[in-house]
C-alpha cells in the first residue's frame, strides 16, 4: 500500500517532512505512515505538510461519505496549504476545518515560461496572419471543451480566426464532433498532449478557459506568462490568477457571448491587446 511505500522510504531515508498533495489518498497514507513509524519506536517521526488542490472538496459533492475522512486528515496534518484562497474558503465552509490553512499559489519558472519568437509555427498555425485562439486542458467535463468550441463558431462571425486544441481527455470526441457539426473542422487543430506548450503558447493571441470549476486555473497561468490575454469563467481561484479588464476578461460560465465578444474585442484592438 501507499502507507507502506512511505514507511519504507522514511525509515531508508530518515526524512523529515512528508509532502502529501490530495487529502485522499495520499495525506491518509502519510498520517497512517506516521503513526506506524511512531508505534515502531522510530524518533522524529516525518511531519506531514498537505496541499488542497480542490479536488478534495469537489469530491464531497459527489460522495458526501469522503467527508469525516477528508476533515480528519487535514485536522491531524501538521501543516495545510491551499493553492488558492477560494480553495481554502470552501474547505473551512464545506469541512469545518478550525486549524491554520495557508495560501501557496501555484507559480512557474517565468525564465523558462515565457514568450519567445516562434516565427516558423506562426506562419504554419495562422497562415494570411489569422488570429490563433487557443485551450489547454484535460478535457475533463469541468473544463467544457464543447463551449470552448462554440465560443470560437462565435468569433468566426466577426473575423478569420483559427484555434488550438491542446491536451486529451474524455470531452475529446464530443468537442470533435461539434466541431464537425458547425463546419469548423479546417479552423480547428486538436494536437492531443504536448510535451512543449509554450511555443504555442507563444504563437496564442487569446486563450479560452470556460471551466464551470477551478481551483487555481494553472493554464491561464501558463497562457498569462506567454502574454496571451485570457478570457474566462468567473469562477474558483480565476479571479485570484486574471485580473478582469487588466490580464483578461470573466465573465459567467453560461455567458458565452460575453466570452466570444471579448475575445474579438482582444483580436481586434491591437492597442488593448498589448496593454493586456
Amino acid at each position: 500500500s501507499l502507507a507502506n511505500q512511505i514507511v519504507q522510504v522514511s525509515r531508508e531515508h530518515h526524512l523529515d517532512i512528508v509532502h502529501a498533495h490530495y487529502a485522499i489518498p495520499h495525506a491518509t497514507a502519510a498520517y497512517l505512515a506516521k503513526q506506524i513509524l511512531a508505534a515502531g519506536g522510530q524518533n522524529g517521526a516525518p511531519r506531514v505538510i498537505t496541499t488542497l488542490h480542490g479536488t478534495d472538496i469537489t469530491l464531497l459533492a459527489s460522495d458526501r461519505s469522503y467527508s469525516e475522512t477528508v476533515a480528519f486528515c487535514i485536522q491531524q496534518s501538521d501543516g495545510v496549504t491551499a493553492v488558492s484562497e477560494s480553495i481554502k474558503i470552501d474547505t473551512i465552509r464545506e469541512l469545518g476545518i478550525t486549524r491554520d490553512i495557508r495560501v501557496i499559489y501555484n507559480f512557474l519558472d517565468c525564465s523558462k515560461n515565457r514568450r519567445h519568437a516562434v516565427t516558423g509555427l506562426c506562419d504554419s498555425l495562422k497562415p494570411a496572419g489569422q488570429k490563433l485562439l487557443i485551450h489547454v486542458s484535460n478535457f475533463r467535463p469541468v473544463k467544457r471543451a464543447t463551449a470552448v468550441i462554440e465560443i470560437f463558431a462565435r468569433v468566426r462571425r466577426h473575423l478569420p480566426a483559427r484555434l488550438l486544441m491542446v491536451g486529451d481527455g474524455p470531452d475529446v470526441a464530443a468537442a470533435t464532433r461539434l466541431t464537425r457539426a458547425l463546419g469548423l473542422s479546417d479552423d480547428v487543430e486538436f494536437l492531443g498532449e504536448q510535451d512543449e506548450v509554450v511555443p504555442l503558447l507563444s504563437a496564442a493571441d487569446v486563450f479560452l478557459l470556460p471551466s464551470s470549476e477551478e481551483s487555481f486555473g494553472l493554464a491561464s497561468l501558463e497562457g498569462m506568462a506567454c502574454e496571451v490575454p485570457v478570457v474566462a469563467s468567473r469562477v474558483g481561484g480565476i479571479p485570484e490568477v486574471v485580473q478582469d479588464g487588466v490580464s483578461g476578461f470573466l465573465h459567467d460560465p453560461e455567458d458565452l457571448d460575453g466570452m466570444a465578444a471579448s475575445a474579438v474585442r482582444l483580436l481586434t484592438d491591437e492597442t488593448l491587446h498589448r496593454q493586456f
